[in-house]
């Protein structure tokens, strides 16, 4: 059977290292969907009832905001599981984020 796209997005952002994020765009493209970055996102909205756990706080916007922070109980839960990686937040932005990303298509 082959698998959907939200289950492809979840093994791929399963690959992303603690301390490293990288981006609904990013995944997408690394999965030959380029303009469904959007997609990503809806399926980072549900990977909290998946097993294994997805690690979704670590995909953000392509300007390193965390704009799925509201898919989250409560919406800090996503900065904090950032912070406990590391991961410096400053007005829901990853600092850094340049150093921090992590390119799918190039790390893979």
């Amino acid at each position: 059977m082959e698998q959907s796209f939200y289950d492809q997005v979840f093994e791929l952002v399963r690959l992303v290292p603690k301390g490293r994020v990288t981006s609904y765009g990013a995944v997408a493209k690394a999965l030959g969907a380029g303009g469904s970055a959007r997609m990503v996102g809806y399926a980072m909205a549900n990977a909290g009832m998946t097993s294994p756990a997805v690690p979704a706080h670590r995909v953000v916007n392509s300007s390193g905001l965390l704009t799925g922070r509201f898919h989250f109980s409560p919406p800090e839960r996503m900065q904090e599981l950032l912070e406990k990686e590391g991961i410096v937040v400053k007005d829901n932005k990853i600092k850094d984020f340049k150093q921090l990303f992590w390119d799918p298509l190039k790390e893979l």
